[in-house]
């Protein structure tokens, strides 16, 4: 897998969380994910198509995390992972694409994305359906963990 695809994603997802839910996050280190059980409660998923190559981007968010961040945009502060809640993990998960989407079109990458799916539940599953290494990049901050998934077909 090339980093060129990876650096957008998770920049985006840290100038996302930043700029519109006031939180700050701290990259651990990456790995190869070599199984498909979320490392969370909740997951956006976005397959992304361009000439070049196909692939797709994932964000699982811990319950904890997942409350807070709707409470520090929107005021509202759920008991668990509510319809809101996944609504607002598949908007955050279309502005962290859009704005990886953005700096890999600067280096010729011409993407689509198609619309994000959110799943949620305790072990759930995420399958990405490009050829390619599966990138897990673990984030921590004060009020849980969130994990990205990336990959593509080169």
């Amino acid at each position: 897998m090339n980093v060129e695809f990876i650096n957008p994603f998770l920049s985006s997802l840290v100038n996302v969380l930043s700029t519109m839910a006031n939180t700050t996050i701290v990259p651990g280190q990456p790995r190869i994910k070599k199984d498909e059980v979320a490392r969370g409660d909740v997951s956006g998923l976005i397959g992304m198509v361009s000439p070049q190559t196909k692939g797709s981007f994932s964000i699982t968010f811990e319950e904890s995390l997942a409350v807070e961040i709707m409470f520090r945009m929107l005021g509202e502060r759920p008991k668990g992972i509510t319809a809101d809640v996944t609504d607002m993990v598949g908007e955050i998960t279309n502005m962290v694409t859009g704005g990886a989407k953005r700096v890999l079109g600067e280096k010729g990458y011409d993407f689509t994305m198609a619309t994000p799916v959110v799943v949620s539940g305790k072990n759930h599953t995420i399958s990405h359906k490009s050829e390619g290494a599966k990138i897990l990049m673990p984030f921590d901050s004060d009020f849980g963990k969130v994990h990205i998934e990336v990959s593509f077909d080169k």
